[in-house]
């Protein structure tokens, strides 16, 4: 019966040691509630109007090499007209390929912008899980079927990075 006894207390010990408490937090609406995204977005907006500004250079440059060309054709000869067409050539592949590249830099800019946000959101979910005894913190995304909102923490990491939320939000 002793032996009984302690195989429960083990087994009701191991259990109760393994419990877990879960927790949501919706990152997105943290994010567009922090100040500091305004900076952020302007900084991905001013880098994109400088890669812009960069196509319209190229785009320039090619329409001027093309109407040079054009206009003393006649005066070439067969190597330097070959020549002209393969510089012209080159140009618009340069082009096509900084228009593709375009949307990834700009994609990685704004992670790079981002990263210092993401941390500081990630600094401030760690005290209020830790404070909360959170085991397990999951992203409030369409794949939650449920969410019982009193283990959502979004409202406690505002609160934690001192940012003031109206009731109705």
């Amino acid at each position: 019966m002793k032996y009984l006894s302690f195989v429960f207390l083990f087994v009701a010990f191991t259990i109760h040691s393994q419990t877990t408490k879960v927790g949501t937090v919706d990152v997105d609406f943290i994010l567009s509630k922090m100040p500091e995204l305004a900076g952020v977005q302007k900084q991905v907006q001013d880098y994109t109007k400088g890669l812009e500004s960069d196509l319209q250079k190229k785009m320039k440059d090619l329409e001027d090499g093309v109407a040079d060309y054009k206009q003393n054709e006649t005066n070439y000869t067969i190597n330097q007209r070959k020549t002209k067409q393969d510089s012209l050539l080159q140009m618009e592949n340069d082009i096509t390929k900084f228009q593709q590249n375009g949307n990834q830099l700009i994609l990685l800019k704004q992670e790079e912008y981002m990263r210092p946000l993401y941390d500081k959101v990630g600094k401030a979910l760690e005290k209020v899980a830790a404070g909360g005894e959170y085991t397990q913190v999951l992203l409030r995304d369409n794949s939650i079927v449920y969410v019982d909102n009193r283990f959502d923490l979004t409202l406690a990491v505002l609160k934690e990075m001192g940012i003031e939320v109206k009731p109705e939000e």
